[in-house]
């Protein structure tokens, strides 16, 4: 009876289960439900605030690499403001293990040790004024017995040279004057007649040639403001106005416009170029031109240096100075677009400049001190460039020694161009250097065509260089007032310098120049062939070489 008590209690037991069993399955269910729910929900938010790391990662990344640019713009900005010009820097060396010039000792500036030098100087030239200096009274005796010493007919001589100021001065014109004495009746001569007049650029002016000639060497060549030459000259003691000079130098540029043409009609006939532009200012209000910034632009080559103003930087001043029909030939420039334009037309094979390129990672050196190594790395690759091919022109295209360096130089150049590529798929570079390889990689073509044709100069230094007298000038008289004024400095810049590199003196030729212009009452020759320095025989080179005779300063 106990165990069938007990059977009937366990199968109640098991009733009570099975009419439990759908609760507890509903009630699990719901639990599983919710569970289920809050898991896909954290899955959720899981997946947002990863999604969300992400981002702000990305954006940290993006922050930090916009920090990087932001302090090597501000450290270029402090080098461009505060820092020196040099190009030293504090890296240490070990990015030239490979370089050639590793064992070389370091070179000190000047003359080197053993080298051949050039003399002194010879001032024989100069006039020469004797001076005779004798002993005192005291000194010319015994200072023992008191007997006089005996003067000795032999001297010993020394020179000194000296400067006098410059001496403004009147040139008294007194102009005779002849009476006639016949009585012929048929003769209409005037009875009195003058010695014809002295040579003047302006009629009834009292300036002279001399003057005219001191102020625009003096501004044109030598950049000093008209203000700052007449506060020299008063000096001396000539005292003159600012608004006559202004004037007179005004009338003046239609005298050296036909020199001006002749030499940008023999330098456009030219194979060969080197081109640059820098700004300039010019403070007369033109129409079509909201601002006064204009554009001093130049053309270097062999024979001749021009300058054009133009208010434009656009490839439109290339076409207007070469025109749309030029036969083509070399052009040395920077990496300007406007060059690229004229290149695209087939005028021109643009020979791009190295030192562009080099200032690219020095500059990368000084901007991220942190990747300096690399940076410098470059920079010593181009100066290997520079070096082979500075030694292979100082020999002649057919000689065994040019040959050499010849081969070493287009070894190098493969080197440097494998180097580009290899770091050019490197994924660790970072993005601010690779622009500087991609830049490299983009005008390859231009860079190297200095290797084929050795007479091309790998850099263009030479156009640079020729714009720094100006830019001086820009910096102390702020550019021009007037369109007229900046012709005047474009035309005065072109014949100086042309004269320059001629090896005449420009003073010499100014003289001589508006001293015929003078003669002919103050307008140009017809014919100014016979002042260009190309169509000169040996003789008028060498006397237009020679400093003017009266010139004893300056």
């Amino acid at each position: 009876m106990e165990l069938i008590a007990e059977h009937l209690d366990r199968q109640q037991q098991l009733t009570n289960i099975h009419e439990q069993l759908p609760g507890l399955y509903f009630e699990l269910l719901s639990k599983f439900e919710i569970q289920k729910r809050e898991l896909v929900e954290y899955k959720t938010k899981a997946h947002y605030w990863e999604t969300q790391f992400h981002k702000f990662k990305s954006r940290e990344d993006e922050l930090k690499s916009e920090l990087e640019e932001l302090k090597a713009k501000l450290r270029k900005r402090e080098q461009q403001l505060f820092g020196t010009k040099s190009e030293k820097c504090t890296a240490r060396q070990d990015y030239i293990n490979n370089s050639s010039t590793q064992n070389q000792p370091k070179k000190n500036r000047g003359q080197q040790p053993g080298s051949k030098g050039h003399g002194r100087r010879s001032y024989s030239h100069l006039p020469a004024v004797e001076e005779i200096v004798c002993l005192t009274k005291n000194d010319s005796y015994c200072s023992c017995c008191g007997l006089p010493y005996e003067e000795l007919l032999a001297t010993e001589d020394s020179e000194v040279i000296e400067i006098i100021n410059v001496k403004p001065y009147r040139r008294m014109i007194r102009r005779k004057k002849y009476k006639r004495q016949c009585s012929c009746e048929k003769n209409t001569d005037p009875q009195i007649l003058s010695a014809p007049p002295s040579e003047r650029l302006y009629p009834k002016s009292r300036i002279g040639i001399s003057i005219w000639a001191y102020f625009l060497l003096s501004k044109y060549k030598y950049q000093h403001p008209i203000y700052r030459t007449l506060d020299q000259l008063k000096g001396h003691g000539l005292s003159l106005s600012m608004g006559t000079i202004i004037d007179g130098v005004k009338k003046l540029l239609p005298l050296f416009i036909p020199v001006y043409d002749a030499i940008v009609k023999r330098s456009v006939a030219a194979k060969h170029w080197h081109a640059d532009e820098t700004g300039w200012k010019v403070f007369e209000e033109v129409e079509g031109k909201n601002t006064s910034r204009w554009y001093l632009w130049i053309f270097h080559n062999e024979e001749t240096v021009v300058y054009k103003i133009d208010p434009s930087r656009s490839s439109k001043v290339l076409f207007e100075h070469f025109g749309k029909d030029h036969e083509g030939g070399i052009l040395n420039v920077d990496r300007y677009s406007a060059y690229k334009v004229i290149a695209k037309y087939g005028l021109f094979i643009l020979a791009f400049c190295w030192a562009h390129v080099r200032r690219d990672f020095l500059n990368y050196s000084k901007e991220y001190p942190h990747k300096e190594a690399w940076g410098l790395g470059w920079v010593e690759r181009i100066n290997h460039l520079y070096h082979i091919n500075n030694q292979r022109v100082q020999h002649e295209p057919s000689s065994e020694n040019f040959a050499k360096h010849d081969q070493e130089l287009r070894r190098a150049v493969e080197a440097t161009k494998h180097d580009l590529e290899i770091e050019l798929k490197d994924e660790n570079v970072l993005p601010s250097a690779k622009n500087r390889l991609k830049s490299l990689n983009k005008h390859w073509s231009g860079l190297t065509i200095f290797v084929e044709q050795p007479e091309i100069p790998m850099d263009n230094n030479i156009a640079e260089n020729g714009l720094r007298r100006p830019v001086i000038g820009r910096k102390g008289y702020y550019g021009s007032q007037t369109v007229w004024s900046a012709e005047l400095a474009a035309a005065l810049f072109t014949i100086f310098e042309t004269i320059k590199l001629a090896g005449l003196n420009e003073h010499t030729w100014l003289l001589g120049y508006l001293h015929e212009c003078a003669m002919l009452g103050g307008k140009a020759p017809d014919d100014v062939s016979h002042y260009l320095p190309w169509n000169m025989t040996e003789k008028q080179k060498e006397l237009f070489s020679c400093p003017p005779a009266h010139e004893n300063s300056s």
